[in-house]
């Protein structure tokens, strides 16, 4: 059974199929696994343990009667704390929500269920998801798997955290500048960012309404393509042959080159000698116009999350982690007539950024400018965490400032990942050059 906490997903459906898992024991077997470990309380807000095992009951009396609901049917993956769960507290990381339950799940998660993934709880992140780094003095911070004394990244911290740790076979986390795919590079995992608006985003605590996007994270594209698929009630996208001879990939330049540091170059220049030999075009290009779009990001960004925190913020501020704080309260001063001139430009810059890009299969470049940085230096320089912070979520957030779909893989180096961006809306397309590109870079 220990072997089961580090399979795919995929793979455990495969052998709830062939009858050699029931879905009783293999929720069994990871609630045991959480309970015991010496982590749990930094990667797990709550664990859903009545819930988990009614589901994984449902489940296993489908797989014997042979109505399984689909691939994941039986399967236990966690949910970040930003998903509202009927009658289990849902708390997004701040004590400005702490106490509270709601009474419904979050469509998302009504949805997979549906398909029969079981919840096993909630996982820690960024307080109200407004940083990549992962650390929370509110609440809890995760650990890095590479590293015990790094963050892990964030927002989606406890999400990657309780796959990386085999306490998960798959997790959901929300993306709205990297959220997902920045703890997926760390924690050499995969991670899908989906187009902006095709998943529902009703019944989750939003930071950005124009921004956020939900999203899994997992240990193969295969499992992130199943998982997508669960989320709409939908069948996933076929990922066989697949083959990277003849496609042709855009290595963007512009910023997302700038200050990376040797590990992460390192990896990433090799990722892209492995994709060349298999048979994939590398094209250097480059886009200036993103480097206004970063310069408009913060008002874009803050503005927004000021929108949906003020009153809550307003009336407790001393709850609040002060860094946290001065983001939110950033957009407090930014105008209707600003932002709105302002998502004016963007989407002409998104429309550059098409034209650009029309002739690539995907446009590549490094998961992270920067590695896991050590937490105790973090907490005890404030101006180490604004740097960092900024850093990590810079190549990230091309693919949310474009409105792009985007996909984290781990290159084989330590917290070292490459992501992949397409048009918003090719989301299966993607799956399908990630699946190729993964068989490349294993």
């Amino acid at each position: 059974m220990q072997d089961w906490l580090w399979a795919t997903a995929a793979d455990l459906g495969r052998g709830i199929n062939r009858g050699e898992i029931d879905p009783v024991d293999l929720c069994e077997a990871y609630l045991a696994a959480i309970d015991g470990h010496d982590l749990r309380n930094r990667i797990y807000a709550r664990v859903t343990h009545d819930r988990a095992r009614s589901e994984a009951k449902a489940a296993s009396a489908r797989a014997k009667a042979g109505q399984r609901l689909s691939l994941l049917d039986g399967v236990p993956v966690s949910w970040k704390d930003l998903f509202d769960t009927a009658g289990i507290g849902t708390e997004a990381g701040t004590k400005l929500m702490e106490g509270r339950v709601p009474s419904t799940d979050a469509e998302v998660l009504r949805v997979a269920t549906g398909m029969g993934l079981v919840c096993l709880g909630k996982t820690h992140m960024t307080e109200i998801a407004f940083s990549g780094l992962g650390y929370n003095p509110s609440t809890a911070t995760p650990p890095c798997v590479n590293d015990l004394e790094a963050v892990p990244g964030g927002s989606s911290s406890g999400a990657a955290a309780s796959v990386a740790f085999g306490l998960a076979a798959a997790a959901v986390g929300s993306d709205t500048g990297g959220s997902v795919r920045i703890p997926s590079v760390w924690n050499d995992l995969v991670g899908l960012k989906t187009t902006f608006g095709r998943l529902p985003v009703a019944g989750s605590v939003a930071l950005c309404s124009e921004f956020d996007t939900v999203g899994p994270l997992c240990r193969s594209v295969e499992d992130a393509a199943l998982m997508a698929a669960a989320f709409e009630g939908t069948k996933a996208v076929d990922l066989a042959e697949v083959s990277l001879n003849g496609m042709r990939f855009g290595a963007l330049q512009s910023v997302v080159l700038d200050d990376v540091c040797d590990a992460s170059m390192e990896g990433y220049q090799s990722a892209l000698k492995t994709l060349e030999a298999a048979g994939a075009e590398i094209v250097p290009i480059e886009v200036p116009e993103l480097t206004r779009a970063f310069a408009m990001s913060l008002p874009l960004y803050t503005a927004d999350a000021y929108a949906n925190w003020r009153d809550l913020v307003e009336a407790s501020p001393e709850k609040m982690y002060s860094q946290i704080l001065e983001r939110v309260r950033g957009g407090k001063d930014v105008s209707a007539h600003e932002y709105l001139s302002l998502w004016d430009e963007l989407r002409a810059i998104r429309t550059r950024y098409a034209e650009v890009t029309a002739g690539f299969d995907a446009v590549v470049c490094p998961g992270a400018a920067n590695m896991p940085p050590n937490l105790q230096r973090l907490i005890d320089d404030p101006e180490y965490y604004r740097v960092e912070n900024l850093l990590t979520l810079r190549n990230t957030r091309v693919a949310n400032l474009m409105g792009l779909a985007s996909l984290a893989l781990p290159t084989g180096v330590p917290s070292v990942g490459i992501l992949l961006n397409v048009a918003g809306g090719a989301d299966e397309r993607l799956l399908r050059i990630g699946a190729a590109a993964e068989a490349a870079l294993a």
